[in-house]
């Protein structure tokens, strides 16, 4: 037999023992492109001749219970009021929990950056937000804990972050040969000021420590909606040069240190507004084009220079990120 004889009755045995085509395993790729895959997901029929069952109706979420939720408007210029409950807290819980029937109203139309605009509104359900930041003492008491060595507290990244970095106190902190902390500020090493509020935290720590005790950040909107009413012109700012420091709640009641002493981090990611715009110019090339994997801060630090700040005002970082003036601020659901 000649060799194109043999090789024709070669290729006719093995086309009439293969299956037909439409015997193959198929997954689809495509409109009418389909290719063999894998046994274990055999069909021979195309995928839009499969089965599916029908989607049921789209059934709207009930509304929520009572007086829980509340809707304010937000941005650079607050033309709303809200209402915002208090909560009692415990006798191991060393903070008050805000002022019952406070009213929050306008802070003006004044000067505002693009990433603050535009007003808008947001639904907020019941809240408290601490009466002042975390201190260096209760600081203290999540590191005797074991709160750097526990990952039930932390989010996945953020216990990678400390792990790579053997990170086990604030940027900071110092411990001296008797076991106590100190603090490396402008000015050189200081003991720690146990009531000042703690510093130089990253967000992964802020959100670690608000898990261990029983809370969580709050977020920009119930932030700013609480600071309406206050003067940002006042706390602890920047006046002149020199080595500067975050101090100790003064006394009073109601929120105290919301502009100055440290930014408070917050669970809010920093995304634009509904409806946000870059600006013209340059000022364009600075907000929007970072809006991606940071968290926003609100509020003013010790370094921040006084008259800077504003309810709106969006400061912003990434989750790691910790040498600023940056603490943190407790927040509770009603």
């Amino acid at each position: 037999m000649s060799l194109w004889k043999w090789t024709a009755a070669a290729t006719l045995a093995l086309l009439s023992a293969a299956p037909s085509y439409a015997q193959w395993p198929r997954h689809y790729w495509g409109q009418n492109n389909y290719r063999p895959y894998s046994n274990r997901w055999y069909n021979p029929q195309p995928w839009n001749n499969r089965y599916q069952p029908p989607t049921p109706p789209y059934q709207p979420p009930p509304p929520p219970p009572g007086n829980a939720s509340t809707p304010v408007i937000v941005g650079v210029t607050f033309d709303a009021t809200s209402r915002r409950q208090a909560a009692q807290g415990s006798d191991n819980w060393p903070i008050t929990w805000g002022d019952d029937d406070e009213q929050y109203t306008s802070y003006g139309d004044g000067f505002g950056f693009d990433c603050e605009a535009p007003r808008h509104p947001v639904l907020l359900h019941g809240h408290a937000l601490a009466d002042r930041p975390v201190t260096n003492a209760e600081w203290s008491e999540f590191i005797a804990d074991g709160g750097y060595r526990q990952p039930g507290l932390w989010l996945s990244d953020g216990w990678a972050w400390l792990r790579d970095n053997a990170i086990e106190a604030p940027l900071y902190w110092r411990r001296s040969g008797d076991g106590a902390w100190g603090s490396f500020a402008l000015d050189g090493l200081h003991p720690l000021h146990p009531a000042a509020p703690v510093s130089q935290i990253s967000f992964y720590e802020a959100d670690a420590y608000a898990r261990w005790a029983g809370a969580r950040l709050p977020t920009e909107a119930e932030w700013e909606a609480s600071a309406q009413s206050l003067d940002p012109a006042e706390g602890n700012q920047l006046d002149e040069a020199g080595p500067v420091r975050p101090r100790a709640a003064p006394a009073g009641t109601g929120l105290r240190q919301m502009f100055g002493d440290v930014w408070e981090w917050t669970a809010s990611a920093y995304l634009p507004h509904p409806g946000f715009r870059p600006a013209a110019g340059a000022v364009g090339e600075y907000n929007g084009k970072f809006m991606s994997g940071q968290m926003v801060l609100k509020g003013a630090s010790c370094a921040t220079p006084r008259g800077h700040s504003r309810p709106s005002y969006r400061n912003f970082f990434y989750p790691h990120q910790r040498w600023q003036f940056t603490g943190l601020r407790l927040a509770r659901d009603l």
